[in-house]
Order: C-alpha cells, then sequence, then structure tokens
C-alpha cells in the first residue's frame, strides 16, 4: 500500500516536472523566436557573410586653366585580415610579419588576428612596396587565406601648402576635414565599393559563388577659379611682406576678378603642407609641443588652418572712405572736383567730442573731394557722414554687403560687426565714415571695392568655377551671380578716378606701376581697444579704364621699421632700388 502511494508521487512529481520543462523549454524558444530573433538572424548573417569595403577615388582639385592640379588621389593599399581564416597553428607567424613589415603594435595586431570576427583592420594607407613585400611573404609561407589586400586612396596636394587654408584637407577616412575639401565634400568624395564572400561556420568559401565585388565610383573633379600663377605670386610676397615687417599675427590677400566675383588668389600667412596638416610649423613650438595639453595643441592647429580672408572680422580704417565717398556722390551730397568745398583744420567736434585728423598737426586746409580721399582727411569724411545721416548711410551699407556675409562658398565665414541702427548717435556715424569702431572681414572689403569696379554691380565672390563628371567627363560651368545696382555707372566711374589720384600722387604712391592704370586706398586701423596693436592695409583696382583685377592686403600688428601706416608699404614685386623702405607693387598681376 505504501510502496503504491510513493508510486503515485513519484509520477505526479515526474510529470510536475515534466510540464514545467515544457514551459521553461517554450518560453526559451518564444524568447529565441520572437524577442532575439531579428538579432540572431543578423549575428547569422554577419557570420556567413564577410565583407570589406573598397574607398573610391576623390575627384581632382584644379585651378582655373583645368590644367594645374591643387589636389588629387593617389593609390595606396590597406591590410585586413579575416581571423577564422587563418590556422591556429598560423597565427603566431602572421602576427609577427603584420608587426615587422608595418611596424605595429605586437598586443593589437595579436588581438585582432586572434578575435573571433569576420573581418579585422589591420594598417591603412600603405605604399605598394610594402605589400609587395606581404605578398610575397604569404606566398613563401604557403598562407593564402585570411590576409587581404585591397587597394584604396591617399590624399596628394602636389604644390604642399598653396592656397591651403582654401583648399584644406581630408582625413583617414578620405573624408574632407576643412576648405574647399569639406565645403564640396558630396560632390568629391564619390561612392565606396565593396568586396563580399560568403563563408561556413569554420570560415571557409560557402558555395561557389566565391566573391562579389561593387565598383566603387569616383567622386566629381572641380575647377576652381584660383590661378595657380596669381596664387603663388601672391603667397610668396605675403610671405616676404609679412617678415619684413614683423607681423606678430599673419596676413592676408585677396586677389579678384571684378567682372566675374572669381577669386584670382587668396592667401594666409602663415600657411600649412596640406600633405602633413596636423605637424606643426612653429620652431619655437616644436621644442615644447610634446608637453602642450590637447587643447593648447589644438587651439594652434585651428589657428594655421583658419583662412582669416573670410573668418576674420577687423576694422578696415580709411579704405573703408570709399564707401562714403560713394554714398556722397551718389546722393549728390559732393562732387568729386569742387575747390575748397571742405576745410580740414585738424579736426572736428561732433556732439561735444573733437575727433582729431591723422594730421592734426599741420592741417590739410581747403580741399576738393579727391584730395581729401588722397590725403585721407578724417574731418572730411565725418562731415559727408553727418550729412548722409544714418538711414542712408546704413541703406549703403546694405547694399554693400556689409550687414550680411558675402555667401562665398567657404566654410566658417564670420559676420561683421555693426551697431544696431537705432543705436547709432552723431558720433558713432562719425567713426564710422572714417572706418573705426566696426569690424568686416576682408572678403567683404573686396566684393566691395569689386562692385565700384564692377561699374556699381554688386558681384558675389566665389571659388567654384567648374564640376566635371568622373563617369562622362561632362563639365557643369557654375554662373557668377549678381546682385543690385549699388551705385550708378558715372558714380562708380568718379570713385575709381579718385583712387587713380591716390595713388598718382596721395597716400598710395608706392603703388604706381609703371605703363599700368593703379587705383588704391591705404588704411591704417586699431587692432581693438587699447591694444597697441595696429591693421595696416591696401585696396586696389587695374586697370581704371577697364579693370581686370581687385587686391586687398591686410597685414595684422607689423612691427617692423617700416612702421604700421598703410601708405609706407605696397605688396606684390620687389622694387628696392625704386624706394626707401622696402616695397612692393601689385602691377606685376
Amino acid at each position: 500500500m505504501i510502496s503504491i502511494i510513493g508510486l503515485k508521487k513519484r509520477c505526479k512529481l515526474i510529470l510536475w516536472g515534466f510540464l514545467l520543462g515544457t514551459i521553461i523549454v517554450s518560453a526559451k524558444l518564444a524568447w529565441v523566436q520572437f524577442i532575439q530573433g531579428e538579432w540572431l538572424s543578423q549575428k547569422a548573417v554577419e557570420q556567413l557573410n564577410s565583407s570589406r569595403g573598397i574607398n573610391c577615388k576623390r575627384g581632382i582639385i584644379y585651378d582655373a586653366t583645368g590644367k594645374n592640379i591643387l589636389a588629387q588621389s593617389s593609390t595606396v593599399y590597406t591590410v585586413t585580415v579575416n581571423p577564422v581564416n587563418i590556422k591556429k597553428e598560423d597565427k603566431e607567424k602572421v602576427t609577427n610579419a603584420l608587426v615587422d613589415f608595418f611596424e605595429l603594435d605586437y598586443d593589437k595586431v595579436s588581438k585582432a588576428v586572434n578575435k573571433n570576427s569576420s573581418i579585422e583592420y589591420i594598417v591603412k594607407k600603405v605604399d605598394k612596396d610594402k605589400t609587395d613585400q606581404l605578398r610575397k611573404w604569404m606566398i613563401d609561407n604557403n598562407i593564402l587565406t585570411g590576409i587581404n589586400i585591397d587597394e584604396d586612396t591617399k590624399r596628394y596636394y602636389p604644390y604642399s601648402d598653396l592656397a591651403s587654408q582654401v583648399i584644406g584637407f581630408c582625413g583617414s577616412d578620405n573624408q574632407g576635414l576643412d576648405g574647399i575639401e569639406a565645403k564640396y565634400n558630396d560632390i568629391l568624395s564619390g561612392k565606396k565599393g565593396s568586396i563580399n564572400k560568403q563563408t561556413d561556420a569554420k570560415g571557409n568559401n560557402f558555395g561557389n559563388d566565391g566573391e562579389s565585388y561593387i565598383e566603387p565610383v569616383d567622386g566629381n573633379s572641380v575647377n576652381l577659379t584660383l590661378d595657380m600663377t596669381v596664387q603663388s605670386i601672391a603667397q610668396k610676397y605675403l610671405e616676404e611682406a609679412c617678415i619684413d615687417n614683423k607681423c606678430t599675427d599673419g596676413g592676408n590677400i585677396i586677389i579678384m576678378n571684378p567682372k566675374t566675383g572669381d577669386i584670382m588668389a587668396m592667401a594666409t600667412y602663415p600657411s600649412y603642407d596640406l600633405n602633413s596638416p596636423f605637424e606643426i610649423n612653429n620652431e619655437e613650438l616644436k621644442g615644447i609641443w610634446d608637453t602642450l595639453e590637447q587643447s593648447e595643441k589644438n587651439k594652434y592647429l585651428q589657428s594655421v588652418w583658419r583662412n582669416k580672408a573670410i573668418a576674420d572680422t577687423y576694422e578696415p580704417g580709411s579704405t573703408f572712405k570709399l564707401v562714403t565717398a560713394s554714398a556722397a556722390i551718389e546722393e549728390k551730397i559732393a562732387v568729386p572736383d569742387k575747390e575748397g568745398a571742405f576745410l580740414c583744420s585738424g579736426g572736428i567736434e561732433i556732439a561735444g567730442v573733437r575727433i582729431k585728423c591723422w594730421r592734426y598737426y599741420r592741417p590739410h586746409g581747403s580741399q576738393s573731394l579727391r584730395q581729401a580721399l588722397m590725403n585721407s582727411c578724417n574731418p572730411v569724411f565725418i562731415g559727408l557722414g553727418q550729412k548722409l545721416g544714418v538711414e542712408t548711410y546704413y541703406k549703403y551699407l546694405e547694399k554693400f554687403g556689409f550687414l550680411r556675409k558675402t555667401g562665398i562658398d567657404l566654410s566658417g565665414e564670420a559676420k561683421s560687426i555693426f551697431l544696431a541702427k537705432e543705436k547709432v548717435g552723431p558720433v558713432e556715424l562719425a567713426t564710422i565714415s572714417f572706418g573705426q569702431r566696426f569690424e568686416v572681414t576682408p572678403i567683404q572689403m573686396i566684393t566691395m571695392v569689386s562692385t565700384i569696379a564692377n561699374n556699381g554691380k554688386y558681384v558675389k565672390p566665389r571659388v567654384l568655377k567648374d564640376i566635371i563628371d568622373s563617369k562622362t567627363g561632362e563639365v557643369k560651368h557654375i554662373e557668377s551671380e549678381y546682385g543690385d545696382q549699388v551705385i550708378s555707372e558715372d558714380t562708380a566711374k568718379e570713385v575709381l578716378s579718385m583712387m587713380q589720384s591716390v595713388v598718382d600722387e596721395g597716400t598710395g604712391k608706392n603703388a604706381k606701376v609703371q605703363g599700368i592704370s593703379v587705383g588704391g586706398k591705404t588704411g591704417t586701423s586699431e587692432d581693438g581697444v587699447n591694444t597697441g596693436k595696429y591693421v595696416t592695409s591696401f585696396i586696389g583696382v587695374a586697370p581704371i579704364e577697364d579693370p581686370q583685377v581687385t587686391i586687398l592686403v591686410t597685414l595684422y600688428n607689423p612691427t617692423g621699421e617700416g612702421g604700421h601706416q598703410g601708405g609706407g608699404w605696397i605688396i606684390l614685386s620687389p622694387q628696392k632700388e625704386k624706394y626707401s623702405k622696402k616695397t612692393y607693387n601689385l602691377g606685376v598681376l
């Protein structure tokens, strides 16, 4: 009786155990099927499919001629391994070989080779001679699977530092990081290809299809508006001017075609080698570089990469008198050649504040507007500003494009800094009228003078000229963009004529070029309030009768013997024998 009862209990326990086991198994199956099913399926696919990417070639960057290559992609190689395809007894041998050939860290390579995965990257961007050695080693050691050598691309800049802040550079993944490379990355980058292969659980080839190859699509090429010859000249003499004048904060030059908006040259000093953008070019810093915090290193590199022509603002000083003169003539407040129209007594009083002329100790006396521009006489332009009034003056700031970005096709363009119109009083308007106490970008200034040179019609600056399709070779031309008629053609011609007088007889005499009619305006301003630093600049047009080029040169804090006055130096092409100070002449362009 007892044994029968015990047997029944055991049967019940077995039954309950079986039922519980069934529930647990069912729950686990449900969890795997409905909760983890998609993830496990994906993992199975990953185990069975091995895929490695093939980089495409970025498009070529040409200068304006379409012949000179400023950036191109050269062929290099990427080495990967399929750990599951390397025999266990060969893993140490493979590790040592990869370490030796490519001078890599043993622990990192060993970890990759022994990892339970379908593919691991070993090294990128290596030259052909290195991979040829590896191929020979693989044959000699009968290791024919598990190591992949795939063609890759590396960005190369034939002219090193030419237009470095404009062109920019790429990262190790061929992604544009700065300048044109970043701005037009979608055009230049192309589409990656891939090599796909199916394997079984042991990593052996699965089926008879072998590898499938998806061909990469190369990026489109571009023609820039930069002219390599003009850029080279600008860059050479900018460097010389910055060194000779001991410009502690560097400088920049912009040369523009006023008829099309094409930027023919845009140079910043100091420049850097595009092939090694992360290497420092400052001798003083090299000795302490390894001791600096990463944030300090990044700050320095960013300052070198920075395109000062579009990203930095400055007080333009007397070059801005061209805006005041243009507005005054257009509004019929003044004419260029009325004798005795203005009187300089060494200063002018505005709202109880006396503002001096730069030559207050020997006033200019009676002048026409032309003579006032030649002499860069502050009181005359202050008076014109007061006659124009805030509303009208700001109308011309807007029309010339100073209250907005130019929209040039480069990243990082800064905004100008002006007081809000409603906050501008008589004294503020006075300082604006002769170019002080506000900030603009060099690209805005060159666009202003190009507008005057383009018969008064606004022209938008640009650096992209053409896009070349990598498949068909078809060239898509980018048309120039124009804005409003800012001033009349007659006003523009009168302002250009006065600019010529500045060079022929005024503060810009050092810009004279034999046989070429040159117009210009010099400028000097403080770099901030009470900093003791100055910005000196020259803005020019040539030839006056049919302008083909405008130029703006800006030097930041020149501390050399030549001083910091804009009329003390001009830029491009040495003429040492003619002047006591070392001068440069824009006419060679």
